[in-house]
């Protein structure tokens, strides 16, 4: 009697197979870390995919210990402006991320994106694993590839490093101060750019 009692306690107390657990959504969720030039322009376009959960703008890729937005624009800490994704991988998968980064960069300026110049606006993927690594550098060389450019892809493709989350009034910049995100956009070229680099087939 004794065994079977504890046999019912274990099983009412363990943790696994408590009443309503079994039944509970496990969700995991990925991210991913892009540098694109001006973060403010980066985010919007993965806000809008099925499957993203979230995006967060900030600085990687450097030395200096949380950084401010304005040690990094003054260039020097090594940092890049960057997006981190978190997204969904069961209904948007990582190379389809990477579709979207490539859509939205000139991937042939070294330390510079458009009207922004130096290495903090310099584009670069910061891959979190080893698979992602692989996705990443398969993509690059399929553009390489495809003859759209007439320059060399120059794009880094480099580990993730610390990321600093930037200042709560960068977060989600073009839904805050649209009138100025857009003003800041338009003049910087690079809906331009990336409409007639994606227009025309190679």
């Amino acid at each position: 009697m004794m065994i079977f009692l504890t046999a019912i306690v274990m099983v009412l107390w363990n943790p696994v197979v408590q009443a309503g657990e079994r039944d509970m959504p496990v969700e995991k969720y990925e991210k991913a870390i892009f540098a694109g030039g001006c973060f403010w322009c980066m985010e919007h376009p993965f806000d809008k995919l099925e499957g993203v959960i979230s995006t967060t703008v900030g600085y990687t890729g450097g030395t200096k210990k949380d950084p401010t937005y304005e040690e990094v624009s003054a260039g020097g800490t090594g940092h890049a402006e960057s997006v981190e994704v978190t997204f969904d991988p069961s209904r948007i998968r990582y190379d389809e991320l990477l579709d979207v980064f490539w859509r939205n960069i000139d991937p042939t300026t070294p330390n510079r994106q458009f009207v922004d110049v130096g290495s903090q606006y310099r584009a670069a993927i910061f891959y979190l694993n080893e698979e992602q690594k692989r996705l990443a550098e398969e993509s690059k060389a399929r553009l390489e590839a495809s003859g759209r450019y007439d320059k060399p892809i120059v794009t880094e493709i480099v580990p993730a490093m610390t990321f600093y989350r930037a200042e709560e009034y960068h977060q989600d910049y073009y839904k805050k101060n649209p009138i100025r995100y857009k003003f800041y956009r338009y003049n910087s070229g690079r809906d331009r750019y990336l409409e007639k680099v994606w227009s025309e087939k190679p």
